[in-house]
């Protein structure tokens, strides 16, 4: 089986194509451009590279969330025009997954956490059951010091968190967490597609792949600017 995948949810841009258990090509950046400019580019680099024609294909990946709003509708529009055009389907893995995917086989927890703003993070829990991820704790926004307090609820001894969230809360995590921890390598802190492509060809084989019209982002959360017009909407009631 042959996958493309596609991940923008984050600062960090990244495709990648994959062959059963070979990942045969990857291309990332973690840089301030944005994906519209990095994405096509990208794939169409790594296709040259390995001599691939995209017919060959038989399904596109795609972080689906949470992560940036724009990032998000970025790649899931680019996996949905290539998808619809190859008339393929759309495997979409949740992008804390993939996070938590490429530590393989950790012992204790794995937190993945990305800076949502406003004080929050989007996070789960997971651990490795038998060389299986299992998510202990679905994906969620919250205060780094809600997360922290069920993290000292668990009964595991041992947390290792990675993702753009870890330079922003490290020293608050020290200050709050009573647990041993540790944060993942810079290699491995961040969103990669070859972990996209890895749990989208499980996730293929498991029945979770749908029709690319069918696609949508998961954010979570409203956008800014679906808050501000609540907020407007609100207030108008009060009025009246």
């Amino acid at each position: 089986m042959k996958i493309l995948a596609i991940e923008s949810s984050g600062l960090t841009a990244s495709a990648a194509i994959a062959e059963d258990e070979a990942l045969l090509a990857e291309y990332t950046v973690n840089f301030k451009k944005t994906h519209s400019q990095t994405l096509l580019p990208m794939i169409d680099e790594i296709v040259k590279m390995i001599g691939m024609d995209l017919k060959e294909l038989d399904a596109v990946a795609v972080s689906e969330g949470p992560g940036s709003f724009t990032g998000l509708r970025i790649g899931s529009a680019t996996a949905k025009g290539i998808a619809l055009a190859l008339e393929k389907k759309i495997v979409p893995v949740p992008t804390l997954d993939a996070l938590a995917y490429n530590l393989y086989d950790t012992l204790g927890l794995v937190c993945p956490i990305m800076d949502a703003r406003r004080g929050q993070v989007y996070t789960a829990i997971y651990r490795f059951e038998d060389h299986r991820l299992v998510c202990i704790r679905e994906k969620t926004a919250e205060s780094i010091e809600d997360l922290a307090a069920e993290l000292n609820g668990l009964p595991e001894r041992q947390v290792t968190f990675l993702g753009d969230g870890v330079p922003v809360f490290r020293e608050r995590l020290a200050e709050i967490l009573d647990k041993d921890f540790s944060f993942a390598p810079a290699h491995l802190s961040r969103q990669r597609a070859g972990a996209v492509a890895a749990l989208g060809i499980r996730y293929y084989k498991e029945g979770r792949a749908q029709e690319s019209k069918d696609h949508k982002p998961e954010y979570l959360r409203p956008s800014q600017a679906e808050r501000v017009r609540a907020e407007k909407l609100s207030g108008r009631g009060e009025k009246s």
